[in-house]
């Protein structure tokens, strides 16, 4: 059985972040699968997973968290599985006039019907030709077996007049 730790890292933004915990992860023995990292805010952010021994697990962690004293906060959580698609996977964007509450009314028709959102990125940016506003939204979407795309799109359709809901197979 793989095992695996998933770690989140947030930091004041500077150059040479990801190398620290690049360096850290290869000594204590672990292999960087997949990440998502980003500045917002003048923050870094990021999600990160590792393969690593379960019996290495600890000492990787205790090793990031003497990050900590150059301001790099890590945390970890271990897992030993990735769990299996059920059913289709679709890419939804939404653009729209920004106002409060879109991701709030998205999320919650997605788990009504149990879509698991495995990725998501939004934005807010000037509107060409006009003084407004506009949200913009991608997710990668894991439909449960028993759900439609047609039915899934009408159901965000609803959400509002003023947003453009879109559903593509991903790209490969």
């Amino acid at each position: 059985m793989k095992h695996y730790l998933v770690l989140t890292i947030i930091a004041d933004d500077r150059p040479g972040i990801v190398e620290r915990i690049a360096d850290t992860v290869a000594a204590a023995g672990g292999n960087w699968l997949e990440s998502n990292m980003s500045r917002l805010a003048g923050k870094f952010a990021g999600i990160l997973l590792v393969d690593i021994a379960e019996e290495k697990q600890s000492s990787l962690l205790a090793s990031l968290e003497q990050l900590r004293s150059l301001g790099i906060r890590v945390s970890g959580e271990p897992c030993s599985t990735t769990q299996a698609a059920a059913g289709e996977q679709l890419v939804l964007t939404v653009v729209g006039n920004d106002r409060p509450g879109i991701v709030g009314e998205i999320s919650a028709i997605l788990a009504s019907l149990h879509v698991n959102m495995e990725e998501l990125d939004t934005c807010c940016e000037d509107a060409p030709m006009s003084s407004e506003i506009l949200f913009r939204a991608t997710a990668t979407l894991q439909l449960p077996a028993d759900l439609d795309r047609y039915r899934l799109q009408a159901a965000l359709e609803e959400v509002s007049d003023d947003l453009m809901v879109e559903l593509e197979h991903p790209t490969t």
